[in-house]
């Protein structure tokens, strides 16, 4: 993200170089879509080149009793998902002060089938790290002040078998999982739903992903009933599905 010493015209001479290459894309171009993209392509070369960024992940510039609470990375890369980067949190929080209206990340692994049969072992080590970075990162957005403007979902894509494999692991269950969210101004404390006792399958109040982000979208006072966004080639598309609602829990 630092460009590792690339200046700021060698990056223009790229970005003019890319153009070129689109200009034969262009000229065929009949929907519109070559301008759509040119604006997505000027917001990424403006937040690359913008000082505030560089500042926001580094966290040299952040104080290092703050830092020290969220953990300690550990930047091994594994075979299927991200290093265990718990301050990335912090990084997290300092993007946001810096002005991202989204930040996503990706914390270690995420396809525990367990050939290697460390399944419980590694997740007695990489649970608590990602409570302590999660929980100082809800901490400072309270202290901040920031709890009521920004808010944090954490999730996987699916759940995981109620029964051990032969492997002592656990593989892909899409019919329960879960959601944690905190922040942006909802009625927190509560969990909402239930599965039967062996977290096999919802028994109680079940939701759908698209239903957290309408709850997102709804306390930016969007409605997502009705709200579209248009794509590369000009159609308007909903945010999210028809009859998709706010989780009224929460709202």
């Amino acid at each position: 993200m630092s460009l590792q010493g690339m200046s700021l015209d060698r990056l223009d001479d790229r970005a003019k170089l890319r153009a070129a290459f689109d200009q034969f894309r262009r000229e065929v171009d009949n929907k519109g879509a070559m301008e759509g993209l040119d604006s997505y392509n000027a917001q990424a070369l403006e937040i690359l080149s913008d000082n505030g960024l560089a500042d926001a992940i580094d966290l040299s510039k952040e104080d290092p009793k703050i830092v020290e609470r969220y953990g300690v990375n550990d930047p091994t890369y594994q075979r299927d998902g991200a290093p265990k980067m718990v301050r990335n949190f912090c990084v997290a929080r300092r993007l946001v002060e810096a002005g991202a209206r989204v930040v996503s990340m990706n914390y270690s692994r995420w396809d525990w089938h367990g050939g290697d049969g460390m399944n419980f072992p590694r997740s007695r080590e990489e649970f608590p790290l990602l409570d302590m970075g999660l929980s100082s990162l809800i901490e400072d957005l309270h202290d901040r002040g920031l709890d009521k403007d920004v808010t944090v979902v954490v999730w996987g894509e699916f759940g995981r078998t109620p029964r051990i494999n032969k492997n002592n692991s656990r593989d892909h269950w899409p019919r329960a999982s879960f959601a944690l969210i905190a922040g942006g101004g909802l009625r927190h404390g509560q969990v909402i739903g239930a599965t039967d006792k062996n977290g096999s399958d919802v028994i109680e109040r079940p939701l759908k992903f698209q239903e957290v982000f309408a709850t997102m979208y709804h306390a930016l006072g969007i409605d997502p009933r009705i709200a579209t966004i248009r794509d590369t080639g000009g159609r308007p598309q909903y945010l999210v599905d028809p009859g998709i609602e706010p989780i009224r829990e929460l709202i």
